[in-house]
């Protein structure tokens, strides 16, 4: 009988090095990201949160000041995507971040379900997501919109495909 061994995880540096190019990649390559203003609030496996701060851009009601339904819903897609790259990258914990960075330009939204719960007021909003499946073609999500008092805004589903 032959003993199998787990892959080696990737190193710390290597893991800070995957953590700094998807910020980089999140915030700063995906230009309707920056245009939205998300910032990276979290990138840790269970943990992935995104910032957005409120902006007279944003208004999608002139007379209340709400934030327009479209920033939520593309808030809460780009959210998806970021959590599904870092459970993937948990997935290929083998894998150097190049590596894992080349497995996202397959990705993309096949599904996406917004409940729009409450109106978006606010001076910024937090989104969290959370994987809920991870196959070897399809990824799923759920998300949450919230305000900074901690009021929920909006919920989401989403599907990837993400091979």
């Amino acid at each position: 009988m032959t003993a199998t061994h787990a892959p080696a995880r990737r190193s710390a540096t290597e893991q800070a090095k995957l953590d700094a190019m998807m910020i980089e990649l999140w915030e700063h390559r995906i230009s309707f990201n920056q245009l939205l203003g998300l910032k990276v609030a979290s990138l840790r496996p269970g943990d992935v949160r995104v910032r957005l701060d409120m902006r007279p851009e944003l208004v999608g009601h002139y007379a209340y000041g709400r934030l327009h339904g479209g920033v939520i819903s593309a808030t809460l897609d780009a959210l998806a995507g970021m959590a599904l790259m870092v459970e993937l990258g948990e997935k290929h914990a083998e894998e150097s971040a190049e590596q894992v960075m080349h497995r996202f330009g397959r990705m993309g939204t096949i599904d996406l379900r917004v409940d729009f719960l409450r109106q978006g007021v606010g001076q910024h909003f937090v989104g969290r997501a959370e994987v809920t499946r991870l196959g070897g073609r399809i990824g799923s999500t759920q998300m949450r919109l919230e305000n900074e008092q901690g009021t929920l805004i909006a919920t989401a589903a989403a599907s990837f495909v993400v091979a």
